[in-house]
């Protein structure tokens, strides 16, 4: 078991478009006749997911889905939780001053942040954390427990073992 770290930080309106955050269903839309608009739009939003998903580091809304995405948006493999944590905590003191709740930015919340983090992933969970930025911008960390993930364990590592 080892665990993967993922951020992304970008517009909000961006992280909104939840149709790109979620993977393609396993069966395409039935193929639209003559005249039926709706099951056209319906077979082009599919392609569209079909192509953007597994290329996109837009988070997931599934935490293990980011298995999925290329293994670029890895930023980090440790086989340690702990080792995850501390680089949770880097990221998340090297963004706190644009956080945009105070309290989000209190070290010793974010001391137990982290701690929480190590403990989840220490029995293989994952942890998502989201955050709002200067606005009207996001912030996705993600730590993701591999081979196996617990939710999702027909996922394979985008790194390799």
């Amino acid at each position: 078991m080892h665990h993967h770290g993922y951020l992304w930080a970008g517009p909000k309106q961006h992280f909104d478009d939840d149709g790109l955050r979620r993977p393609p269903h396993t069966e395409p839309p039935p193929a639209a006749g003559p005249g039926d608009g709706e099951r056209h739009r319906l077979q082009e939003r599919y392609r569209e997911v079909v192509a953007e998903f597994p290329r996109s580091n837009l988070p997931p809304i599934e935490t293990a889905h980011w298995l999925m995405k290329p293994r670029s948006s890895v930023l980090g493999t440790w086989k340690e939780a702990k080792e995850a944590a501390v680089w949770l905590g880097k990221q998340l003191a090297d963004y706190a001053p644009r956080f945009g709740c105070d309290v989000h930015r209190d070290t010793i919340h974010l001391a137990a942040v982290v701690g929480s983090a190590s403990e989840r992933l220490e029995w293989g969970g994952d942890v998502s954390l989201g955050f709002y930025l200067e606005s009207p911008a996001f912030l996705s960390l993600a730590l993701v427990t591999c081979s196996p993930n617990r939710s999702v364990p027909e996922l394979r590592c985008p790194v390799g073992e």
